[in-house]
């Protein structure tokens, strides 16, 4: 009896640690005591439990990592580096090129587009038991003028964390569609100051979201990312990283709003 008893102990263990912790990302969100954690890292090195890593690759494509081992990409444009890796989910938007490839390698498990028939938009809600993937469709402008639902912020839920990226954002969300999007506290956005989203509505929707780590992303020169950082000073930290990787728990986010400056780095085996 003992030893079936062992058994099924090691059998509900193995399966609680497949299970994705509860988030609250359609919750109210509550100040979670703590500190940003870095931890300067290789993409092949494991990462640590209730934790996700975070590199930033290029322009607006960045690598979630889980303890379990699953990967995504967002805004994926086929070239992660000179390494041979294939994530498990990849998401894609595409108001440009540099943002999608049409030609998505047919191994990777889960290909999101943002992005349906024309004016359609999309929808997703990928659940993989340690990670949920989910998106809101918001417009973007186009040759026609506006192209309803073409663009998709991407909600990745894992580790109790709720991660956004904004894709290529042009206009602030709606009361529904900021309701939908829920709580971030991890938060990827373009601050290019006009290609996207102009820099003063940027700001509006940071202050907004009042997440705990903001990441900027796609930017064309350190000007943009110096006027966003200034923009943001008077209510949030800011920390320059120095390097490409960061590495998120919920128990230790910061307990004040921090922008988290990362420098893109591609994929290498020699790093």
């Amino acid at each position: 009896m003992i030893r079936i008893a062992l058994v099924l102990m090691f059998l509900a263990s193995a399966t609680m640690a497949q299970e994705r912790p509860p988030s609250h990302c359609l919750a109210v969100a509550d100040n979670v005591p703590g500190m940003a954690y870095l931890h300067q890292a290789t993409f092949r090195d494991p990462v640590g439990e209730s934790t996700v890593r975070v590199r930033y690759i290029s322009h607006a494509s960045f690598l979630l990592q889980t303890h379990g081992g699953l990967s995504a990409v967002t805004d994926f444009t086929g070239f992660l580096g000179n390494v041979e890796f294939l994530p498990d989910i990849v998401t894609m938007n595409h108001a440009h090129g540099t943002h999608f490839t049409a030609h998505p390698d047919p191994a990777i498990p889960h290909v999101l587009p943002g992005w349906g028939a024309f004016g359609q938009g999309i929808t997703h809600h990928l659940d993989l038991g340690e990670m949920l993937v989910r998106n809101i469709s918001t417009d973007i402008r186009s040759e026609a003028g506006v192209e309803p639902k073409g663009n998709s912020i991407f909600v990745f839920e894992v580790a109790g964390l709720c991660i956004g990226h904004l894709g290529h954002l042009h206009h602030e969300p709606s009361p529904e569609q900021y309701a939908a999007i829920g709580r971030l506290d991890v938060v990827m956005a373009a601050v290019d100051g006009g290609v996207t989203l102009d820099l003063q509505t940027m700001l509006k929707v940071m202050r907004r979201f009042k997440a705990r780590i903001v990441i900027p992303m796609h930017w064309f020169a350190d000007g943009s990312l110096g006027r966003f950082l200034t923009g943001m000073e008077d209510e949030f930290d800011i920390v320059e990283t120095g390097g490409s990787d960061l590495t998120v728990s919920l128990e230790h986010l910061p307990t004040r709003p921090t922008v988290m400056v990362l420098w893109p780095s591609y994929l290498r085996e020699d790093e």
